[in-house]
């Protein structure tokens, strides 16, 4: 575990998109083709804004999300629907995308086919995470319904978790699968997040779920 601070939020999200750039070809390099998988909300966009213009062999990369709600994908809470608009343009445009939602009125449903889709570009080559202040990250929420299954060594691909810090039911990769990764990066901002990712560091992963997936996680962190 690597921790990164930086004097402004402008320049760690440059930064972090020239990092997952050049682990991006790194992967290229070694591999016919390289998975990216990337978390929703609003704190990644500017580094999708950098990224997407970054010239790489974007038709041998594949973009999947750590997590996603379970709502339509025209939805303003669709995690799909800010990776499309900030991140699938430009030079990325030409990267393949694997939707985690699909037209079921339930997660629980679309995870045999989802899991079957992903499988193929697992372990994942370069992952970037998020983290809330109650010390999820994905849709690994603390007091989440089926936690424990998806923190399990033994978990699958893909779970269905509700919790209700979550709102709506929630599909997301579980802690096995982002552990797996070639290369990992998580971006924090603000004080109450380091306060929480410092404090997680004294906690189990059933209490700060976000514990589970820190090994050799390079952190990123700007006021």
């Amino acid at each position: 575990m690597n921790f990164v601070e930086y004097s402004d939020r402008e320049m760690m999200m440059i930064a972090v998109a020239n990092a997952l750039a050049g682990d991006l070809g790194q992967a290229l390099r070694q591999n016919p083709r390289a998975s990216l998988c990337v978390p929703g909300g609003t704190t990644p966009g500017p580094i999708f804004d950098t990224l997407s213009g970054v010239t790489l062999d974007w038709d041998r990369i594949t973009v999947f999300l750590n997590d996603e709600r379970w709502v339509y994908e025209g939805d303003d809470r669709s995690n799909a629907r800010l990776v499309r608009a900030r991140l699938l343009r430009g030079k990325a445009a030409a990267a393949t995308f694997i939707p985690l939602w699909r037209h079921t009125s339930e997660p629980e449903a679309a995870l045999e086919t989802v899991a079957a889709e992903l499988e193929p570009h697992l372990p994942i080559s370069v992952l970037l995470l998020g983290m809330g202040a109650d010390m999820h990250t994905a849709s690994l929420f603390p007091g989440a319904d089926r936690l424990a299954e998806a923190l399990a060594p033994d978990a699958p691909v893909v779970m269905a978790l509700r919790a209700d810090a979550a709102g709506e039911p929630r599909i997301t990769l579980t802690a096995r699968v982002l552990n797996g990764a070639m290369a990992k990066h998580m971006v924090i901002t603000g004080d109450e997040k380091r306060a929480a990712y410092e404090r997680a560091l004294t906690l189990s992963p059933e209490e700060a779920p976000v514990q589970a997936v820190l090994r050799n996680t390079t952190i990123h962190w700007a006021a």
